[in-house]
């Protein structure tokens, strides 16, 4: 009998199914062996801010947990569209992620067209919330919130607000303030907001939302007095200062927020690994304090949380600015 020879479609399907074999094999390898080489932390903001603070610190010990080196990358420009645009067209292997804050969701509602498409970036977790603190000058005749909004009822127009930008939570807050109140009042808008707190702190403007992190020093020495904090919940780093919605605007909160996002289609096991050291790092002691010494109220989230976190920023801030008819500077 003729033995049976397998023919050349045979063979042929053989080897495509032995190297689809491999090719799954490599890749499983490949994840398995994550992180093999340095993560890059994109920044999109400038060296020395907050973002890039807490991103320092969140990275040493994410690299330290994942037996890597984890390098910072500041790519900053364009309210931090220039860095996550890096990252949305950057290769999904968790080797490129993106640290960002509150203009993420606030840049789609001002800008004609975005740099990079809506779904190019999925969220990995919610690092931190950080409210801001309504600050008047030390020895200015508004002691409370209602005070201050007393005066702009009787005289709309009159008194303005100082911000680092229109694409900014500092203006957006303030805006969202004054539109719950219906109150006639100007913006200021400074191209950052040291310069803006200064002319709050001389006089120059009559208040502003600054963030804690940079008004709590000079709450703190009496240089600025704190007439409340944007946050549901009192701030624990100002705890004797009320906030916006127990004075004068029920359920008002506007944070300022920082979070990790990766380019989309990553694959699930490296975005969960890297998501689980992120919670772990943020549980721990001295990144907890390091974190809570700048106002700021360490989360760790899981991705369907920060995504819905993210879904309901991106509705209010795209509700204020529509109704504020607000523009870029």
């Amino acid at each position: 009998m003729t033995p049976c020879r397998p023919t050349a479609a045979a063979i042929g399907r053989r080897a495509a199914l032995a190297a689809c074999a491999f090719a799954a094999f490599t890749a499983f390898a490949a994840h398995a062996a994550y992180p093999d080489r340095p993560i890059t932390v994109v920044v999109p903001y400038a060296p020395g801010g907050a973002a890039d603070s807490v991103a320092r610190v969140i990275g040493a010990r994410l690299g330290a947990k994942l037996g890597t080196s984890v390098i910072v990358d500041n790519r900053a420009g364009a309210s931090g569209t220039i860095g996550a645009s890096y990252v949305a067209k950057a290769a999904p292997d968790g080797y490129t992620v993106l640290y960002d804050a509150t203009p993420y969701s606030i840049n789609p509602h001002l800008f004609a067209r975005m740099p990079y498409a809506k779904d190019a970036l999925q969220p990995l977790s919610l690092v931190l919330l950080a409210p801001n603190a309504l600050v008047v000058k030390a020895d200015s005749p508004f002691r409370t919130v209602a005070d201050l909004v007393a005066k702009a009822r009787a005289e709309p127009g009159k008194l303005d607000f100082a911000s680092g930008g229109s694409g900014t939570v500092q203006r957006l807050a303030a805006e969202l303030f004054r539109q719950k109140l219906r109150l006639e009042m100007v913006h200021i808008p400074y191209k950052s907001g040291g310069p803006a707190i200064a002319d709050v702190m001389g006089g120059q403007v009559d208040f502003m939302f600054g963030t804690v992190a940079a008004t709590y020093p000079l709450i703190s020495t009496g240089k600025l007095r704190a007439l409340a904090v944007s946050s549901p919940q009192r701030s624990p780093r100002l705890p004797e200062v009320p906030t916006v919605a127990e004075t004068v605007v029920p359920g008002y909160e506007a944070f300022e927020w920082n979070g990790l996002l990766l380019p989309a289609r990553t694959p699930r096991d490296i975005a969960d690994r890297l998501q689980q050291a992120v919670v772990e790092v943020l549980k721990e002691d001295e990144v907890q304090q390091r974190l809570k010494d700048l106002g700021a109220q360490p989360v760790g989230s899981t991705p369907a949380e920060f995504a819905a976190f993210l879904q309901k920023e991106d509705a209010k801030w795209s509700a204020v600015v529509k109704q504020g008819n607000i523009k870029l500077d």
